[in-house]
């Protein structure tokens, strides 16, 4: 499932660099994960480099309109570094 960065995002900047798919940017006022690139870091960390990195707790959450399974999310990222199977 993508991740979703919630309105108590201060814009601190910590997320964005972090991000290996390129899915996080500056929104209309808080940063947002753009679910089309958001894996939840999977083919690259154990654990959601956003979340992590960031310092309010609870601010990046699973986005309830995009649910995906384990093998969805790696399905994306295959597309998105085009893997060929």
């Amino acid at each position: 499932m993508a991740l979703k960065i919630l309105d108590t995002c201060t814009n601190c900047d910590m997320c964005e660099p972090e991000c290996p798919n390129d899915a996080i940017a500056m929104g209309e006022s808080i940063y947002e994960i753009d679910p089309e690139r958001c894996t939840e870091c999977l083919g690259h960390y154990d654990d959601p480099t956003c979340v992590s990195v960031c310092p309010i707790k609870n601010c990046i959450i699973p986005d309830p309109e995009h649910k995906e399974s384990e093998e969805q999310l790696w399905d994306k990222f295959d597309r998105l570094y085009d893997i060929k199977k």
